[in-house]
């Protein structure tokens, strides 16, 4: 049983989720890929299956990978873990946000009057 899913009820949007992104990044790869055969005259036939040969040999190995049991433990555990985890309220994230961006902005106020004061200072102190 190779390609057989491993405890399948649980972890399944952790799996998922990482078979996503790193299927994105597989996608990518071999855009670029086709890309770069296109563009060296190799012939429409290798420049699109080369890249769709190496989409799908990830797409085996991301499922058989997510199906391991250490893999998949893994995936499952953080998942439980991220249910355990106390998250914060909209309103909440938007005050923290607003105040974050506020205290940019004075910090770069500051940090500009600091900057010009020190201009003005050496050059004429040191005439430059």
């Amino acid at each position: 049983m190779v390609f057989g899913i491993y405890k399948p009820g649980q972890g399944k949007y952790t799996r998922l989720g990482s078979a996503f992104g790193f299927g994105i990044v597989v996608v990518l790869g071999c855009l670029l890929l086709y890309r770069k055969l296109e563009g060296a005259d190799l012939g429409l036939w290798v420049a699109t299956m080369v890249p769709v040969g190496i989409s799908v040999g990830f797409a085996l190995l991301i499922f058989w990978l997510s199906s391991r049991p250490l893999v998949a433990d893994f995936l499952i555990a953080a998942e439980g873990e991220m249910k355990k985890v106390s998250w914060s309220s909209r309103k909440e994230i938007a005050v923290s946000t607003f105040i974050v961006i506020v205290l940019v902005v004075i910090m770069a106020i500051l940090l500009g009057v600091a900057d010009l004061s020190f201009k003005l200072f050496f050059s004429e102190v040191f005439g430059l």
